[in-house]
């Protein structure tokens, strides 16, 4: 058997396994957990297979139902697809073992456990689909399970927080629907190959396409909330359970925004000097809005939330660059912030799971009774703030230079501003959370269970080691293949040869 034909198990593992947990969930206890951690573990082992595939041969691609493009659904895995993949299920593995013991806070575990099979099955499609309008559908499955996890705890916070959510990407998805439709009407194809070869030979700066690519810029913007589209964010990512937060801010974002997006602008749409310029503007106007926001805070994970917001920021802008150096920089930023801000939302959620509050006023410190959830929360910070050896410094230089190479000398000192106050801001809650004398009414306070341990330590590893992402020769097995699937730009036309006709 082919490699390529293993494709579609990103999809149908997650989905059957979610689909047996609702149905034998409740009777069978131990069946939840274990399908739970299976899932994403295998697929994280099958997502190394792929890649490594993907860097011997080439880009892979499964036609569903053997109908070949631009009739049938192709499923495709290029580096990008790949370098996607890896993050996802390398972070949503460590996620699901943190859940083990977070989630039994809650009673209905196997819904938990369903609905976070879900997302990652609607993610694995977002990435790997050929068709625009498929990727509309996998997008709508995350969106819906995420928004049904994000109200899981109930309470009226909560409620209106996923409330909020399912608006305002509802809202999104109306944008990303109507973009779909002009381009349907302008090429008559929803395979993004074959309309980005449409799109080449007829020329794409119609006034069809053109306000296709306004609507799509502002719904995948809600997705990936970009300011000034972020309404949703700084209400879901408090709200929901701290696993699910980290999904949000580490792996959700991403997928259905960031990815999504930048596929259809280079790939697709093909990107230009004007829509260049767009997505300096809104990164730059997302890095200083999240980090001016969240110097504020003083609950946990609404600051967290909002650092979401700057460090998107920077990838919106890496990427928006449009140089070599400007998308390898956002690439390595957009792996280093999923594992970064995922391990931060986890330690945010192991001293809720210890004290009960997030009020970092009432805590103090937590390190003298939680060691690793401490050390572990400070090399997230490190990372996040770009602080050396962690690899948050590395991608972060990155941008900056590839901004200094283009010419943006005020968007590069923007930049540096923006790191300098993540640095302030992070200091300062991880100083109020750990350091300090320590309150009478945490004196009993224990570390939290194994599983929630070794998967803050196994992030903080990564944050440290991601470092190595920055050699030349490292960076070329991983980021590299994906840099390039965005700098061939709509020669991604090309990806399945004569079959498109």
């Amino acid at each position: 058997m082919t490699v390529s034909k293993l494709l579609p198990l990103f999809v149908a593992m997650p989905l059957t396994g979610g689909f047996l947990i609702a149905l034998l969930g409740r009777r069978l206890k131990s069946l939840p957990e274990a399908l739970g951690m299976l899932v994403p573990g295998g697929l994280f082992a099958l997502a190394l297979v792929v890649g490594r595939a993907v860097l011997a041969h080439g880009p892979l691609f499964h036609f569903m139902g053997g109908w070949k493009p631009p009739l049938g659904i192709p499923m495709v895995c290029d580096g990008l697809t790949a370098f996607m993949l890896i993050t996802v299920y390398g972070v949503a593995s460590w996620i699901a073992l943190y859940s083990v013991s977070y989630a039994r806070m809650y009673t209905s575990t196997w819904l938990y456990y369903t609905l976070f099979l879900f997302v990652l099955a609607g993610m694995s499609g977002v990435v790997m689909t050929g068709d625009l309008f498929d990727m509309f559908v996998y997008m709508e499955i995350t969106s819906l399970s995420a928004c049904t996890l994000v109200a899981f705890g109930t309470e009226r916070r909560e409620m209106e927080a996923a409330f909020k959510y399912g608006v305002i990407n509802t809202l999104g998805g109306l944008f990303i629907i109507f973009g779909i439709a002009f381009l349907y009407g302008s090429c008559s194809t929803l395979n993004m190959a074959d309309m980005a070869k449409v799109l080449a030979e007829r020329g794409a700066a119609n006034k069809a396409v053109l306000l296709a690519t306004v609507f799509l810029v502002v719904g995948f913007g809600m997705k990936a909330a970009i300011v000034p589209f972020h309404a949703w964010l700084p209400d879901a990512h408090p709200s929901a359970p701290a696993p699910i937060s980290a999904m949000l801010s580490g792996l959700i974002i991403k997928c259905l925004g960031i990815y999504a997006l930048f596929r259809l602008l280079f790939c697709v749409l093909g990107m230009t000097p004007v829509l260049s310029s767009v997505m300096l503007f809104l990164g730059a106007l997302s890095m200083g809005t999240g980090a001016f926001l969240a110097i504020g805070q003083q609950d946990f994970k609404r600051l967290l939330a909002y650092s979401s917001l700057s460090q998107i920021g920077y990838i919106v802008f890496g990427i928006g660059l449009g140089t070599p150096l400007g998308i390898v920089g956002g690439l390595f930023h957009l792996f280093n912030h999923s594992v970064g801000k995922s391990l931060l939302f986890l330690t945010s959620g192991a001293v809720d799971y210890a004290t009960g509050t997030r009020d970092l006023e009432q805590l103090g410190g937590l390190s003298k009774r939680m060691p690793v959830t401490s050390r572990a929360g400070m090399a997230g910070a490190m990372s996040i703030a770009g602080i050396p050896p962690f690899g948050g410094f590395w991608s972060k230089l990155l941008i900056i230079f590839a901004a200094v190479q283009a010419g943006h000398f005020a968007y590069a000192a923007w930049a540096v501003l923006a790191g300098v106050l993540t640095l302030g801001y992070l200091t300062k809650a991880l100083k109020q959370v750990f350091q300090g004398p320590l309150p009478d009414r945490w004196r009993a306070v224990e570390e939290v269970p194994a599983p929630m341990q070794i998967a803050m330590i196994a992030l903080a590893l990564v944050c440290l080691g991601g470092g190595l992402l920055f050699l030349p020769g490292i960076r070329g097995l991983f980021i590299g293949p994906a840099s390039k699937v965005l700098l061939n730009g709509t020669a991604y036309a090309k990806i399945f040869g004569g079959t498109l006709g």
